[in-house]
């Protein structure tokens, strides 16, 4: 607590003050999902397991004085070697002097990360004395809590089939023709890669690894498991770069360089077993590194493009640590790519938007579902003479019965729990060690990671799997590790089969042969795609890319030696696309700065009619037009922020910026999407531009009633470029859910108390918001939350300062 000068008795008036972040959000007009094709029937299936993290009390500390991304800004853009190694050197004597002022205080700082090139700051464990005289400190900018990020195989299947031709769908199929990356660096901030592997090798620069620098960004394997490595590195390496695939497979630029950052990978949980993830300074490291590849202080060597897989949850925060960062790297010339994460629509008011996909200056991409047909298989589940389930069903896997099947069903045990740091194994063998479901089927609850259950049963020798409840198809992905047929069944279904199971019953079940429907959500946004606005009111996710079962390499080998490769789903494999399709323009148009590429890339997309603006940004990609855009917009997208009630106007300012070589005249108008009483208008509504001009345009938006509904009012800015083509900017005005307020169950243990260390007095709050709409969460974060410490009317000062608080 924080000492009182004559450590005289205090009562316990408490001062909250709370700085709320407008939270946008889309969605509040549109139906839920169907349960069969929602987010909840993906989960677990493209974000696999997310154990529990112990942080401790790591934060990250930003700092005022200017990093050197903020000096070359202030050069105009250039600068010298000698220049920016002076700055990058200036940027670290600023943080050794707040060391050295904290040091006087009793207080030793040991930092875990230093950060300097894209921002001015350092990430170490603070306890709550140290955090208080930090926030205090009048070169402090604001001190960040450190979360965790989690990353959002065919040896048997024939490559020539339908669901892997060409324009089926499953393959990397965003880029340019005739461009193929030559000459750019793509900087991969994700796990390890396989160094080995024939479809990637010739492509990896030399790596970096932010949780072990001795290893260099390669794949690790599980501390317990030698054969479970880190998997999902590889496969969106294959995604941008790969070549020489199977079935002329590759990624969407074979010839660029990839630099391999591993900022996530196999790390202690606080189960006291170990899980794949990633923390915030581990990221912010790899920025760093992206920017600096040899940390020599200059940023010469920067890569052009760095394709950020991780994602921390819900954490979409405009302004935090990683927003500045990845503002500092668009200042130093590179474009970061961020996935929007896999959580699925959330409440009207706000967005499930992950971090760091609310950064204004990242590319923050969705994923969509391009697969033209999805296998299924006709299913009929007996217990003794009574069917339970006769109807077809999407396989979740690859590997589909070869002919009709009809075998018994047994359950796996229930008292071998083996831990967070065993094996699922013990589930499927009896007390003697013989196999409880070889030659067999299986049902499987639905878990936070179906993928490693699944593997364990095929590992004991079971014949099909079985899960509770509807799986989509292909979720379980192309994996010969699986290669025996997975289909999820009816929860109803499931739980009568299990019933049946406990009473004894024999239970069977008859798959037949596999066949192939249309998948009716093609071109459609992905149910698991998180979907904005982003904390704030900015548009994210700005863009869509494919994101479900592409196909790409595989860490480690096959029994008989051979490659391994695999299919992926989720947003990160989207955004792997959108970071080839990003180098790729770079390549074709290497005049285009980091905000450039952005604007081309979102002013260029197509919008698809299924979509609103909060789940697919400006629409799918199109890299082709992107090469030939003649304007862009910065900002590329406009977040008017909330409107709260009638009469309410916000204005807002975009530039834009003739990249041609010609002199064009461009049209502006501002469309709405289906609502009335709002009005958007640009000022001026034409301009000229010399080749490389710029212009200025304000953008007014006025609401004259507050509608009835929540969610997001949206529409389009369209750039008609005379003799040319169009550009769009996607605008959005959040309609914010007003409910219960953000502070909440306030107490204090004492009234009144003396300061101390061995007896403190313990403030509870409960600090933000988490409800349920219609079934969907409705999540409101706080900003910024104060706690001061008053005596009477009397401020004694700040005890602790919270940002960026989540529920």
């Amino acid at each position: 607590m924080h000492r009182g000068p004559d450590r005289r008795s205090l009562a316990g008036a408490l001062a909250i003050a709370v700085a709320l972040l407008a939270a946008g959000g889309g969605q509040g007009a549109q139906a839920p999902v169907a349960p069969e094709d929602g987010a909840a029937a993906w989960r677990g299936f493209v974000d696999g397991e997310r154990a529990p993290i112990a942080i401790g009390q790591r934060m990250i500390v930003v700092l005022r004085n200017p990093s050197l991304a903020d000096r070359v800004a202030e050069a105009g853009g250039t600068a010298t070697e000698s220049d920016m190694r002076q700055w990058t050197a200036g940027a670290l004597a600023a943080q050794k002097q707040i060391a050295a002022r904290l040091s006087r205080e009793g207080i030793r700082l040991v930092p875990d990360f230093v950060y300097t090139r894209t921002l001015n700051g350092f990430a170490a464990p603070i306890d709550g004395r140290a955090l208080a005289l930090l926030e205090r400190d009048k070169d402090v900018l604001g001190v960040y809590p450190v979360r965790a990020a989690y990353p959002a195989a065919l040896a048997g299947a024939d490559l020539g089939d339908v669901a892997f031709a060409p324009g089926a769908g499953r393959r990397a199929e965003v880029g340019i023709p005739r461009i193929d990356g030559s000459g750019i660096t793509v900087a991969l901030l994700d796990t390890g890669v396989d160094f080995t592997h024939p479809f990637i090798r010739n492509r990896l620069l030399d790596g970096a690894d932010m949780l072990d620098p001795e290893r260099r960004g390669i794949a690790r394997a599980h501390p317990d498991e030698p054969t479970r490595l880190e998997r999902h590195g590889t496969q969106l390496a294959g995604l941008i770069a790969g070549s020489g695939g199977p079935g002329g497979i590759r990624g969407v630029v074979p010839a660029a360089s990839i630099l391999p950052i591993r900022v996530a990978g196999w790390q202690p949980s606080a189960e006291g077993g170990f899980a794949i993830y990633g923390r915030t300074d581990q990221l912010l490291a790899g920025i760093e590194h992206a920017v600096d590849p040899d940390s020599d202080g200059d940023v010469l060597d920067a890569a052009r493009v760095a394709v950020v897989g991780v994602t921390e949850p819900f954490a979409s925060f405009p302004d935090g640590p990683l927003a500045r960062a990845i503002e500092g790297a668009a200042r130093l010339d590179t474009l970061v790519v961020v996935p929007a994460g896999n959580e699925g629509p959330a409440g009207p008011s706000y967005g499930s938007v992950g971090g760091p996909g609310g950064a204004p200056d990242a590319l923050t991409v969705a994923a969509a579902d391009l697969r033209r047909a999805t296998a299924t298989v006709r299913v009929v589940v007996r217990a003794g003479l009574h069917v339970l389930l006769d109807r077809e069903v999407a396989l979740a896997g690859a590997a589909a019965p070869r002919g009709p099947l009809s075998l018994t069903v047994v359950r796996p045990r229930r008292d071998a729990d083996a831990g967070p740091r065993g094996t699922p194994l013990a589930r499927y063998f009896d007390d003697r060690g013989y196999s409880l479901v070889a030659g067999r089927a299986t049902l499987l609850a639905r878990t936070s990671g179906p993928t490693d259950e699944a593997r364990a049963a095929v590992l004991a020798g079971a014949a099909a799997i079985l899960v509770d409840g509807v799986v989509p198809a292909g979720a379980l992905g192309l994996d010969d590790r699986l290669d025996v047929p997975v289909i999820g069944i009816p929860s109803e279904a499931a739980a009568a089969l299990r019933s049946a199971l406990a009473r004894g019953t024999d239970v069977h079940v008859a798959l037949g042969a596999p066949g192939w429907r249309t998948n009716e959500r093609r071109t459609s946004i992905a149910p698991f795609s998180s979907q904005g606005l982003a904390f704030g009111g900015g548009i994210k996710p700005e863009v869509a890319a494919p994101g479900v079962e592409l196909f790409t390499s595989d860490p480690g080998r096959n029994a008989d030696r051979t490659a391994r490769y695999a299919t992926i789903s989720g947003t990160s494999a989207a955004t792997a696309l959108a970071g080839g399709a990003a180098a790729a323009l770079a390549q074709a148009r290497p005049e285009l700065n980091a905000s450039a590429l952005k604007g081309a890339l979102v002013g260029t997309s197509v919008p698809t009619a299924e979509s609103p603006v909060t789940a697919q940004g400006a629409g799918a990609l199109d890299a082709l037009a992107a090469a030939a855009a003649e304007v862009v917009s910065e900002p590329a997208t406009v977040g008017f922020g909330p409107a709260d009630k009638a009469g309410w106007t916000a204005v807002r300012r975009i530039s834009v910026r003739n990249v041609s070589s010609r002199r064009v005249r461009v049209d502006i108008a501002a469309a709405i999407e289906g609502i009335a009483g709002l009005t958007v208008t640009a000022d001026p509504t034409r301009v000229r531009l010399a080749p490389g001009a710029v212009a200025r345009v304000k953008l007014t938006a006025r609401l004259t009633f507050l509608p009835r509904r929540v969610g997001a009012i949206q529409g389009r800015v369209r750039l008609e470029v005379a003799g040319g083509g169009r550009v769009t900017v996607p605008w959005a005005v959040a309609l914010p859910f007003k409910g219960a307020a953000l502070i909440g169950g306030v107490s204090l243990s004492a009234r009144t108390f003396r300061a101390s260390d061995r007896a403190p007095a313990v403030l509870t709050v409960q600090a933000g918001q988490v409800r349920d709409l219609a079934g969907r969460r409705q999540l409101r974060p706080v900003s910024r939350l104060d706690v001061e410490l008053w005596r009477g009317r009397e401020r004694l000062g700040l005890v602790a300062r919270l940002r960026d608080v989540l529920p």
